[in-house]
């Protein structure tokens, strides 16, 4: 029973070799930021941006995400705790 545990533990749960909340955290937020960079564009400046140099960057970020998760894979779950330490407005120095 312990090996199940520690497996669990050790190998998170993974979207494209990217732990989940990374990888769900990296979209979000590139989407955030394509739909304020395309609707900028289209108000302000009267042109379109081509999307797909944002699905191109989403690629980029994903697999730089994949190489780092490698060297360390629980680095989503200490952002997660991190995320969860700033909901609770838990001061920095506490959180150390």
């Amino acid at each position: 029973m312990k090996q199940q545990v520690l497996k669990a533990l050790a190998n998170p749960p993974r979207i494209f070799y990217v732990p989940y909340y990374l990888a769900v955290l990296n979209f979000v937020v590139q989407f955030i930021v394509f739909v304020a960079i395309y609707v900028s564009a289209l108000v302000f400046f009267d042109f379109q941006i081509e999307p797909l140099v944002f699905l191109v960057s989403v690629i980029t970020v994903h697999m730089f995400l994949a190489i780092y998760s490698r060297i360390d894979p629980q680095i989503g779950q200490i952002i997660l705790s991190r995320f969860q330490l700033l909901k609770r407005r838990i001061p920095r120095r506490l959180a150390a």
